[in-house]
């Protein structure tokens, strides 16, 4: 019901751009792709949230055309697999597949964003990159999601607070994403596995918004890792608002 009802949102022009962005195959994978008015300084990889199985890159357009224009960068969103008919790795590996045509194809600056859980899958892509030796400029988070064990107190202590998530969804979401695999694998919880080899990093988060914890604890693991990291926690903000 959430997907037909997203898709006639979409096909309503809910989140039209103007200019719109050009449809494009990159590494297999369809992509939207918003280019900047002149030259473009670099590559953003933006991966849309949506607890890993709802959720488009039409959904994110807005913002990735602000960020087009007023960044100068061209910005590709995918529309990676969705579970629960594609569990983990699957849009992981959708998300890598993209990040690896576009480190072959563009010299200039790549940058890797998400927001929620696409945040979680873009610190996990931001991870593999070191790993292969894929140079990034830097990594950009919006309320991410990065231990789905589910376990942080602020699913407690910021469940009033919070209209968009809960406890209860992230659990849901997890278990149709994962389906039997371990949450602590690093590849499904980025929060745990090894960041000393992340780009320059921002976050950001609502302070009343469930995944607050998880941003905290991702800021505070960066930096004991030596990795240069940005922090807004934004009294009254809402899971992944953003600003222009």
């Amino acid at each position: 019901e959430r997907r037909t009802g997203l898709a006639a949102a979409v096909a309503a022009g809910v989140w039209r751009t103007d200019p719109a962005p050009e449809e494009v195959q990159i590494g297999g994978v369809r992509c939207l792709r918003f280019s900047p008015s002149g030259a473009s300084r670099g590559t953003l990889l933006h991966m849309h949230g949506g607890a890993f199985r709802i959720g488009c890159p039409e959904q994110i357009a807005p913002l990735a055309a602000s960020l087009a224009q007023a960044c100068k960068v061209t910005v590709i969103c995918p529309a990676y697999r969705l579970a629960p008919e594609y569990p983990f790795p699957a849009g992981l590996n959708d998300g890598w597949a993209v990040l690896r045509a576009l480190a072959e194809t563009m010299p200039r600056a790549l940058i890797l964003s998400g927001d929620s859980a696409g945040g979680g899958l873009a610190a996990s892509i931001a991870a593999l990159a070191h790993q292969a030796g894929i140079p990034l400029a830097g990594l950009a988070l919006l309320s991410p999601w990065v231990d789905l064990s589910v376990i942080d107190p602020a699913y407690t202590t910021n469940a009033a607070t919070d209209p968009l998530f809960s406890a209860e969804a992230a659990q849901e979401a997890a278990a149709l994403y994962l389906q039997g695999h371990m949450p602590s694998d690093p590849l499904a919880s980025p929060l745990l596995g090894e960041l000393s080899g992340y780009p320059p990093t921002y976050l950001n988060a609502g302070m009343g918004e469930v995944l607050a914890g998880d941003a905290r604890r991702l800021r505070d693991r960066l930096e004991q890792a030596g990795v240069p990291v940005t922090f807004h926690e934004v009294d009254g903000m809402e899971h992944v608002a953003v600003t222009r």
